[in-house]
């Protein structure tokens, strides 16, 4: 996964729960399974906190809550900027074989004003139809190998597929049938997030907030 693509998820993570420690969001990264589609691993995720705050993306305070120390983190100005910018990139990029970094964006939709993701998935559905089109043309048979020219038919399944599907996304998003605002969702009663977001009140508290 890109460089990139691993800062959207941290500076994503920490926007969602903010005030949020480490742990927290290591186990909410985990939790959405990025060590396997992401290679994003524990010990990169809190490099990644680190490098984030030294790029004063993040702003890290060292907080004593309940006679222990803990760093929690918050998104700074430019943190929400280079967010936007991750995100927005992630939606209107296409790839041929690789769709991480669309993965991590859409995930990140609650962060995106519904407009502004509106926007970038009509871009990328128009991407997609050109490289369909693109896709539906396979070079002369004489110019590639029979394993190549297969290649290409399963690049060319896969970008209709998708296509399929985000057109009903788009669909579903301007109907308002899509809600991007997290709290129309309940968890269940025992998901890590409700504890989240206990800690998330004492840590304003502790903060004056």
């Amino acid at each position: 996964m890109a460089a990139h693509d691993t800062r959207m998820l941290l500076l994503g993570a920490v926007a969602l729960f903010e005030p949020v420690n480490g742990y927290q969001i290591r186990r909410e990264l985990l939790s959405w399974s990025v060590d396997d589609w992401a290679n994003l691993n524990p010990g990169s995720i809190y490099n990644g906190l680190a490098t984030l705050t030294r790029q004063g993306f993040l702003v890290r305070h060292d907080l004593e809550d309940g006679g222990r120390e803990v760093a929690v983190y918050e998104v700074t100005r430019a943190g929400r900027d280079e967010l936007e910018r991750l995100v927005t990139a992630g939606l209107e990029e296409v790839s041929v074989v690789d769709r991480k970094g669309f993965s991590a964006a859409f995930g990140l939709l609650p962060l995106v004003p519904p407009e502004h993701a509106l926007r970038s998935l009509v871009r990328r559905r128009v991407a997609l139809e050109e490289l369909v089109a693109r896709l539906a043309t396979p070079p002369d048979a004489a110019q590639a190998p029979p394993h190549a020219l297969r290649t290409v038919v399963l690049w060319l399944d896969l970008a209709v597929a998708e296509l399929a599907w985000l057109r009903e996304t788009i669909e579903e998003l301007k109907a308002g049938r899509l809600a991007l605002d997290a709290s129309t969702w309940t968890p269940p009663a025992d998901d890590p997030g409700w504890q989240m977001n206990a800690d998330r009140e004492r840590y304003r508290a502790l903060l004056e907030r």
